[in-house]
C-alpha cells in the first residue's frame, strides 16, 4: 500500500512505485476512474485510451485480408494526400 499527501491546492504527488507500475512520465495525464461500488482507480490516460483503441479496431486486420504495412500506408497516403505516394 502507498500513502500520498493531498496539498491544499489539492495536489497530490504520485509515489514512485506507483508511477514505475503505471509507466508515468512527467507530463502524463492520468485518469481517476470510479466504479459502481465508489471505489476509485487511477490509470496511465495514454495507455487507457491505447487499450481502447485497439479493442476498438481489434478484427478489422483480418476483415481487409491482413494488408501489409506498404498497403496500408498506401490507404493512408491516398486519405492523406489525394494518391497513392507520400509526399
Amino acid at each position: 500500500m502507498n500513502l500520498a499527501k493531498l496539498t491544499s491546492a489539492g495536489q497530490v504527488t504520485v509515489p514512485v512505485e506507483i508511477r514505475r507500475i503505471l509507466k508515468l512520465k512527467t507530463g502524463d495525464k492520468i485518469l481517476f476512474i470510479q466504479n459502481e461500488a465508489g471505489t476509485v482507480t487511477i490509470e496511465n490516460a495514454s495507455v487507457s485510451a491505447i487499450r481502447k483503441a485497439q479493442a476498438a479496431f481489434g478484427g478489422v486486420a483480418e476483415e481487409l485480408g491482413n494488408p501489409s504495412e506498404e498497403e496500408i500506408q498506401s490507404w493512408v497516403n491516398e486519405i492523406r494526400y489525394g494518391k497513392d505516394e507520400q509526399d
